[in-house]
């Protein structure tokens, strides 16, 4: 059975965004090695699952990284993670997307739980999810992630959007702590402990 594998970065106080929702705060704590851990979840993974918020953010980004690869305005990090990303499949989940997307499958919320259900039964690599936090969150509560992986960076926002929607009833068990050498960020990778059959 394929994984469902969550990944964040979330400030040092348990932040997934800022005030109103706003992810340019969480800037500072990314670049090099977020990029380069998000490359490496990708080469593991066939299908990116996002939010439609998640998705309009990465769509207004990513495609002119992959358009024009050799640019400086690029960092190697950027270039690799366009790279990983080419050969995974993204799934929206969304009521509300809307406009022609031919490369882009979207799942109706209605539907999501089954269908992704589903999806996790095929043979296939893992599946990714990266921001959409109240995505991850549903699925979280009924059980459907595998792993989640926090990148914690060192700033205090002292308010925002919570990483977690109240308590889900979800038992997690630490099974690595990466930090690297030019980093003040700190990955915790955590499975979650799915109730016996």
């Amino acid at each position: 059975m394929r994984k469902i594998i969550v990944f964040n970065i979330i400030s040092l106080d348990g932040y997934h965004t800022g005030p109103n929702n706003d992810v340019t705060v969480m800037f500072p704590m990314m670049g090099g090695v977020f990029d380069t851990y998000n490359a490496e979840l990708l080469r593991t993974a066939d299908v990116h699952l996002v939010g439609r918020v998640s998705f309009e953010l990465f769509h207004s980004f990513w495609p002119r990284v992959a358009e024009n690869p050799d640019s400086e305005e690029w960092t190697p990090e950027q270039r690799e993670l366009s790279q990983a990303g080419r050969s995974v499949s993204p799934i929206v989940v969304s009521d509300t997307l809307t406009g022609n997307w031919p490369d882009i499958s979207i799942i109706r919320r209605a539907d999501a739980h089954q269908k992704i259900a589903e999806l996790k039964r095929q043979a296939g690599k893992d599946i990714l999810i990266t921001g959409s936090r109240t995505l991850w969150n549903d699925l979280l509560a009924h059980d459907l992630v595998d792993e989640i992986h926090l990148m914690i960076g060192n700033v205090v926002l002292g308010e925002g959007v919570p990483a977690f929607v109240g308590k889900p009833p979800a038992s997690l068990r630490l099974v690595e702590v990466r930090s690297w050498k030019d980093s003040d960020n700190i990955l915790l990778r955590y499975e979650v402990c799915h109730p016996s059959v």
